[in-house]
Protein backbone atom coordinates (compact mmCIF):
# COMPACT_ATOMS: atom_id res chain seq x y z
CA UNK A 1 0.00 0.00 0.00
CA UNK A 2 1.38 3.54 -0.50
CA UNK A 3 1.79 5.74 2.18
CA UNK A 4 1.66 9.68 2.22
CA UNK A 5 3.68 11.77 4.51
CA UNK A 6 1.55 14.95 4.96
CA UNK A 7 4.17 17.99 6.67
CA UNK A 8 2.16 20.61 7.69
CA UNK A 9 2.03 22.50 10.65
CA UNK A 10 -1.69 23.88 9.92
CA UNK A 11 -3.39 20.94 11.87
CA UNK A 12 -6.90 21.74 10.10
CA UNK A 13 -4.97 21.80 6.56
CA UNK A 14 -3.16 18.97 7.05
CA UNK A 15 -6.28 16.75 8.70
CA UNK A 16 -8.27 18.24 5.55
CA UNK A 17 -5.09 16.90 3.12
CA UNK A 18 -5.30 13.53 5.17
CA UNK A 19 -8.51 13.38 4.03
CA UNK A 20 -8.30 14.42 0.64
CA UNK A 21 -6.08 11.92 -0.38
CA UNK A 22 -6.12 8.59 1.15
CA UNK A 23 -8.27 6.10 -0.99
CA UNK A 24 -8.33 2.08 -0.72
CA UNK A 25 -4.92 1.90 -2.06
CA UNK A 26 -3.08 4.13 -0.21
CA UNK A 27 -2.83 5.44 3.51
CA UNK A 28 -1.79 9.29 4.66
CA UNK A 29 0.12 9.96 7.87
CA UNK A 30 0.69 13.03 9.40
CA UNK A 31 3.49 15.08 11.11
CA UNK A 32 3.17 18.97 11.91
CA UNK A 33 7.28 19.65 12.54
CA UNK A 34 10.05 17.77 10.74
CA UNK A 35 11.16 16.04 13.92
CA UNK A 36 8.28 14.01 13.63
CA UNK A 37 8.52 13.28 9.48
CA UNK A 38 12.61 12.56 10.13
CA UNK A 39 11.33 9.35 12.67
CA UNK A 40 8.28 8.91 10.11
CA UNK A 41 10.85 8.30 7.18
CA UNK A 42 13.48 6.48 9.25
CA UNK A 43 10.78 3.51 8.88
CA UNK A 44 10.90 3.25 5.16
CA UNK A 45 7.63 2.91 3.92
CA UNK A 46 6.52 6.46 2.45
CA UNK A 47 5.96 6.63 -1.26
CA UNK A 48 5.82 10.43 -1.57
CA UNK A 49 6.20 13.68 0.76
CA UNK A 50 3.89 16.25 0.85
CA UNK A 51 6.07 19.32 2.39
CA UNK A 52 4.73 22.33 3.77
CA UNK A 53 8.02 24.94 3.53
CA UNK A 54 7.48 27.25 6.93
CA UNK A 55 6.96 25.07 9.71
CA UNK A 56 8.22 25.49 13.48
CA UNK A 57 11.39 23.55 13.85
CA UNK A 58 13.07 24.16 10.51
CA UNK A 59 12.43 25.58 7.04
CA UNK A 60 11.06 22.74 4.71
CA UNK A 61 13.82 23.63 1.43
CA UNK A 62 16.88 22.83 4.22
CA UNK A 63 14.23 19.39 5.46
CA UNK A 64 14.13 18.72 1.24
CA UNK A 65 17.85 18.79 0.56
CA UNK A 66 18.18 16.12 3.35
CA UNK A 67 15.50 14.06 2.06
CA UNK A 68 16.86 14.18 -1.29
CA UNK A 69 20.62 13.67 -0.56
CA UNK A 70 19.13 10.87 1.86
CA UNK A 71 16.79 8.89 -1.20
CA UNK A 72 16.52 11.27 -4.36
CA UNK A 73 14.24 9.17 -5.78
CA UNK A 74 11.82 9.88 -2.87
CA UNK A 75 8.85 12.19 -4.53
CA UNK A 76 8.44 15.54 -2.31
CA UNK A 77 5.73 18.06 -3.09
CA UNK A 78 6.55 21.80 -1.87
CA UNK A 79 3.39 23.23 -0.84
CA UNK A 80 3.75 26.63 0.53
CA UNK A 81 2.24 30.18 0.53
CA UNK A 82 5.44 31.46 -0.97
CA UNK A 83 4.18 32.14 -4.38
CA UNK A 84 7.06 34.31 -6.01
CA UNK A 85 8.59 32.73 -9.07
CA UNK A 86 12.01 32.91 -7.31
CA UNK A 87 10.37 31.00 -4.64
CA UNK A 88 9.26 28.31 -7.18
CA UNK A 89 12.30 28.13 -8.93
CA UNK A 90 14.07 27.77 -6.21
CA UNK A 91 11.70 25.05 -4.77
CA UNK A 92 12.35 22.93 -8.08
CA UNK A 93 16.09 23.34 -8.06
CA UNK A 94 16.34 22.54 -4.71
CA UNK A 95 15.05 18.89 -5.80
CA UNK A 96 11.78 19.18 -5.64
CA UNK A 97 9.51 16.72 -7.82
CA UNK A 98 6.29 19.62 -7.85
CA UNK A 99 5.54 22.98 -6.32
CA UNK A 100 1.84 24.01 -5.20
CA UNK A 101 1.17 27.21 -4.20
CA UNK A 102 -1.58 28.04 -1.30
CA UNK A 103 -4.40 28.07 -1.81
CA UNK A 104 -4.69 25.62 -4.26
CA UNK A 105 -7.63 23.32 -5.61
CA UNK A 106 -8.05 19.98 -3.80
CA UNK A 107 -8.32 18.12 -7.27
CA UNK A 108 -5.50 19.55 -8.47
CA UNK A 109 -3.37 18.91 -5.84
CA UNK A 110 -4.52 14.88 -5.98
CA UNK A 111 -3.85 15.00 -9.44
CA UNK A 112 -0.25 16.30 -9.06
CA UNK A 113 0.11 13.03 -6.46
CA UNK A 114 -0.84 10.86 -8.28
CA UNK A 115 1.35 11.94 -10.87
CA UNK A 116 4.34 11.84 -9.39
CA UNK A 117 3.64 8.26 -7.97
CA UNK A 118 2.92 6.96 -10.75
CA UNK A 119 6.37 7.79 -12.24
CA UNK A 120 7.76 5.84 -9.33
CA UNK A 121 4.75 2.96 -10.19
CA UNK A 122 7.05 1.48 -12.92
CA UNK A 123 10.75 1.75 -10.89
CA UNK A 124 12.54 -1.42 -9.28
CA UNK A 125 10.15 -2.81 -6.16
CA UNK A 126 11.89 -2.99 -3.25
CA UNK A 127 9.11 -5.61 -2.70
CA UNK A 128 11.28 -8.50 -2.51
CA UNK A 129 14.34 -9.14 -0.41
CA UNK A 130 17.09 -12.03 -1.04
CA UNK A 131 20.28 -13.55 0.34
CA UNK A 132 21.83 -16.72 0.77
CA UNK A 133 19.28 -17.96 3.43
CA UNK A 134 16.36 -15.44 2.97
CA UNK A 135 13.55 -14.86 -0.04
CA UNK A 136 11.39 -12.33 1.14
CA UNK A 137 8.55 -11.27 -1.26
CA UNK A 138 5.93 -8.74 0.36
CA UNK A 139 4.39 -8.36 -2.61
CA UNK A 140 3.20 -11.96 -3.10
CA UNK A 141 3.21 -12.40 0.66
CA UNK A 142 5.39 -15.43 0.34
CA UNK A 143 8.58 -15.83 2.91
CA UNK A 144 10.90 -18.70 2.19
CA UNK A 145 13.76 -19.85 4.83
CA UNK A 146 16.18 -21.98 3.00
CA UNK A 147 14.06 -22.42 0.38
CA UNK A 148 11.10 -23.59 2.75
CA UNK A 149 7.69 -21.27 2.84
CA UNK A 150 6.90 -19.89 6.26
CA UNK A 151 3.67 -18.29 6.98
CA UNK A 152 3.50 -14.65 8.66
CA UNK A 153 0.76 -12.70 10.03
CA UNK A 154 0.05 -9.43 8.91
CA UNK A 155 1.74 -8.00 11.97
CA UNK A 156 4.43 -9.99 11.28
CA UNK A 157 4.83 -9.40 7.35
CA UNK A 158 4.44 -5.46 8.33
CA UNK A 159 7.47 -5.38 11.80
CA UNK A 160 9.61 -7.64 9.16
CA UNK A 161 9.14 -5.09 6.19
CA UNK A 162 10.18 -2.06 8.07
CA UNK A 163 13.05 -4.23 9.52
CA UNK A 164 14.47 -4.87 6.44
CA UNK A 165 14.39 -2.33 4.61
CA UNK A 166 15.89 -0.17 7.32
CA UNK A 167 18.55 -3.23 6.83
CA UNK A 168 21.94 -2.24 9.20
CA UNK A 169 19.99 0.87 11.03
CA UNK A 170 18.25 0.71 14.23
CA UNK A 171 14.30 1.20 14.06
CA UNK A 172 13.07 2.12 17.59
CA UNK A 173 10.40 0.15 19.64
CA UNK A 174 8.27 3.65 19.38
CA UNK A 175 8.87 4.00 15.92
CA UNK A 176 7.64 0.19 15.21
CA UNK A 177 4.62 0.33 17.41
CA UNK A 178 3.37 3.54 15.53
CA UNK A 179 3.64 1.81 12.16
CA UNK A 180 2.60 -1.44 12.88
CA UNK A 181 -0.38 -1.15 14.84
CA UNK A 182 -2.31 2.03 12.99
CA UNK A 183 -5.88 0.65 14.16
CA UNK A 184 -6.34 4.08 16.33
CA UNK A 185 -5.71 1.88 19.52
CA UNK A 186 -4.55 4.76 22.06
CA UNK A 187 -2.74 2.29 24.06
CA UNK A 188 -0.60 -0.73 22.57
CA UNK A 189 1.46 -2.92 24.94
CA UNK A 190 5.14 -2.92 23.89
CA UNK A 191 5.09 -6.47 24.97
CA UNK A 192 3.03 -7.33 21.63
CA UNK A 193 6.26 -5.99 19.78
CA UNK A 194 8.19 -8.26 21.60
CA UNK A 195 6.00 -11.13 21.08
CA UNK A 196 5.61 -10.36 17.08
CA UNK A 197 9.54 -9.87 17.15
CA UNK A 198 10.11 -13.59 18.42
CA UNK A 199 7.95 -15.36 16.76
CA UNK A 200 9.39 -13.88 13.51
CA UNK A 201 12.87 -15.28 14.75
CA UNK A 202 11.28 -18.48 15.53
CA UNK A 203 9.62 -19.08 12.74
CA UNK A 204 12.39 -17.72 10.39
CA UNK A 205 15.31 -19.14 12.74
CA UNK A 206 16.37 -14.72 11.97
CA UNK A 207 18.01 -14.90 15.72
CA UNK A 208 21.19 -14.10 14.36
CA UNK A 209 19.51 -11.55 11.66
CA UNK A 210 17.34 -9.64 13.79
CA UNK A 211 19.35 -7.75 16.78
CA UNK A 212 17.89 -6.38 19.76
CA UNK A 213 19.61 -2.99 20.48
CA UNK A 214 18.88 -2.35 23.91
CA UNK A 215 17.24 0.42 25.43
CA UNK A 216 16.37 1.36 21.60
CA UNK A 217 15.21 -0.98 19.13
CA UNK A 218 15.92 -3.55 16.93
CA UNK A 219 18.36 -3.81 13.50
CA UNK A 220 18.08 -6.23 10.89
CA UNK A 221 21.23 -7.71 9.61
CA UNK A 222 22.27 -9.80 6.21
CA UNK A 223 22.13 -13.49 6.69
CA UNK A 224 26.26 -14.59 7.56
CA UNK A 225 27.52 -10.89 7.73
Amino acid sequence: MQQILIVEDDTTLNQGLCKALADENRKTVSCENIADAKAQLALGTVSLVLLDINLPDGNGIEFLREVKAENGALPVILVSANDTDADIVAGLEQGADDYITKPFSLSVLRARVNTQLRKIASEPSRDVYEDDTYRLDFHAMQFAYQGTLVELSKTEQKLLRILVENAGRVVKREQLIDAIWTDGAEYVDENALSVAVKRIRDKLDASDCIKTVYGLGYRWERAHE
